[in-house]
């Protein structure tokens, strides 16, 4: 003997019922849509960045920089395209020099006590 279910004997569903179950469907394959989309656009971001690489590194910076007479350098600091230089003078004044490593030019110069060294 078979038990097989006869699904010609379902009755039909309550058109209210049908409706709201054809909005959940409509609303699932929306968002299930918008879901596919946002993570295809996380993959291609990730392609891109993997075979765009590394920029190349430009020419190497060369600069001189001309510190006043009989100063010298106590210590430097470098952050980013700028470059801090601590210096302790000959009359034993201190001053910092900031210089940009890009334009190759001194931005500022600041003096920590004591007259303005003199160059």
């Amino acid at each position: 003997m078979t038990n097989e279910t006869d699904f010609s004997d379902e009755k039909p569903l309550d058109p209210a019922v049908e409706n709201v179950r054809r909005k959940m469907i409509r609303f699932m394959a929306i968002n299930l849509g918008l879901l596919f989309l946002a993570l295809m656009v996380v993959v291609a971001a990730l392609v891109y960045k993997g075979l765009s690489g590394p920029v190349a590194p430009t020419a190497m910076a060369h600069g001189r920089i001309d510190l006043p007479q009989g100063a010298e350098i106590v210590s430097q600091t470098l952050d980013g395209d700028r470059l801090s230089l601590q210096l302790r003078h000959a009359d034993g004044s201190h001053s910092f020099l900031i210089y940009d490593v890009i334009e190759g030019r001194i931005i500022s110069r600041v003096t920590i006590g004591g007259a303005i060294p003199q160059e």
